[in-house]
């Protein structure tokens, strides 16, 4: 790792996302100053700055003011924030927990999205632009051209947009990508319930659901059986896998396997009781362009802070958690001893650090080989930082680190080849990522590996094992098995 330094400082929290409030509305200079900045590809950091400044003095004339209100809370957030979701206030929303905020977001003020015909915003305004192969740089054009001062912006990252920007264009059914900057918010913190929207009575009715601290009716839990469904499928790919790594220069690919689940899901329920069952690096609960889902991210894609801090946490290498303490310390020591696991981690931090490298300067391992309990499993983690430099966005560092090196393999671009050959469907939101950014230049986003998806009519459970040379395919499906616990014992049905 030429160029890292290695370090073990204690690693500190990132500093509260600022919260600032005000508007929406748009007129037609502000779609003219849009589709010039990002139809005449000015959008590369820097040249569109013009464009953005003339627009954002345009907006800042015509602009309505967010009602807010601030309560005191003492319930629980994960019930408060899981309770506005239950309560069919909004037909779209985002819950979306990080380190500081649980965060509802619901109803669409603004959204962005990206499929196979372009990029698109719609909402306070619509524009259309094609893509090419740096999107996030027209995303973040049409972000920062706002006229929404203080804006917060959630949704979700599909596996496959990572393809899509390395080729420059989108192809299937679906989106890539999309992000909406909502109506009506409120973060919960330390007390305290911050609360905003575009509409006054909306803001009332929201207080008025958090104040009434009403727990969402849930049925019990009906696990599913994880082991009994494509073993013989997933231990041949992965042998073709090792195969495959064995002869040529891919060090890692992570393989996965969709257990289908035929029985309705209530999202919500299975939020609640697998979220208390898990211990998260971050956890979420959307509805949003046609996606349902629920999970619990062992691990962040990147964070970046307020002051371009910029952290990474890959997870690599796993032993399942039992519940038992003597046998969990076992499997904790056979981990951190087992050749192929720490081998697994080493070359996933190494090439965590050389994406990292990319975007940013000072880079540093702060934590090496740490062990991270994440529900059913256990793994090694350790955590990677730098300062983002001065000519690179927050979305220069997503694109640095998507999709995740702990989601993908090694090389990233070889194996998700390999993927895609070796999985016969698109992964969708699994692997991919859920988003939080906000207009003073925090960002926030989760690894989608522990979920529960709905999309299309179907609905399933995901997990993956990293393959190596050295792998065997019936460990590697007992990790699968080990992993989807950490949902499949949590599912709550309709």
């Amino acid at each position: 790792m030429t160029g890292v330094k290695i370090a073990r400082p204690p690693v500190q929290d990132a500093p509260e996302a600022r919260t600032n409030v005000v508007l929406p509305l748009l007129d037609a200079p502000w779609n003219t100053a849009v589709r010039l900045a990002a139809q005449a590809e000015l959008v590369h950091t820097g040249r569109v700055s013009r464009y953005l400044q003339e627009s954002d003095e345009m907006t800042s004339k015509n602009s309505l003011r967010y009602h807010r209100r601030t309560d005191a809370f003492a319930g629980d957030p994960m019930h408060a924030a899981a309770g506005l979701a239950a309560s069919g206030r909004h037909d779209e929303y985002v819950l979306y927990e990080d380190a500081a905020h649980w965060t509802y977001a619901g109803g669409v003020l603004a959204e962005i999205y990206a499929d196979a015909d372009g990029i698109h915003l719609r909402g306070v305004a619509e524009e259309d632009l094609p893509w090419d192969d740096r999107p996030f740089e027209r995303v973040q054009a049409l972000l920062r051209a706002l006229p929404v001062d203080g804006w917060h912006a959630y949704g979700w990252a599909a596996f496959e947009l990572h393809h899509a920007c390395a080729h420059g264009t989108a192809r299937g059914d679906g989106r890539y990508l999309h992000l909406v900057v909502p109506r009506t918010e409120v973060r919960i913190r330390a007390g305290q319930a911050h609360l905003r929207s575009v509409d006054p009575d909306d803001l009332e009715a929201t207080s008025a659901v958090l104040s009434r601290r009403e727990v969402p009716d849930r049925s019990a839990a009906a696990p599913i059986a994880v082991r009994e469904y494509g073993a013989a499928d997933y231990k041949d790919r992965a042998q073709r896998a090792v195969d495959l790594i064995n002869s040529t220069a891919i060090e890692k690919i992570i393989l996965s396997r969709k257990i289908p689940v035929e029985r309705g899901v209530d999202f919500v329920g299975t939020y609640l009781t697998g979220r208390a069952g898990n211990r998260p690096a971050r956890s979420f609960l959307l509805d949003l362009g046609g996606v349902q889902a629920a999970g619990f991210c062992p691990e962040i894609v990147v964070q970046v802070d307020t002051d371009r801090h910029v952290t990474v946490r890959p997870l690599a290498g796993t032993r399942a958690l039992t519940g038992d303490r003597e046998e969990d310390a076992r499997l904790r020591a056979d981990l951190v001893g087992d050749p192929k696991e720490v081998y697994e981690h080493a070359v996933s931090v190494k090439q965590a650090c050389e994406a990292v490298s990319a975007v940013c300067a000072s880079v540093v391992v702060e934590e090496f080989m740490a062990v991270r309990e994440r529900g059913s499993v256990q793994h090694l983690g350790s955590t990677i930082t730098g300062e983002l430099a001065p000519d690179r966005s927050v979305w220069d560092a997503l694109m640095a680190v998507f999709p995740s090196v702990t989601a993908s393999g090694i090389p990233r671009e070889e194996a998700c080849a390999a993927i895609r050959d070796l999985e016969t469907q698109p992964r969708r939101l699994y692997s991919g990522a859920v988003l939080s950014i906000d207009q003073d230049g925090t960002f926030d986003s989760g690894l989608v590996l522990r979920g529960v998806y709905r999309e299309h009519g179907a609905t399933w459970l995901q997990a993956g094992a990293g393959i190596i040379g050295q792998s065997t395919p019936d460990r590697e499906f007992e990790e699968t098995c080990e992993k989807l616990d950490s949902v499949a014992r949590f599912v709550v049905h309709s």
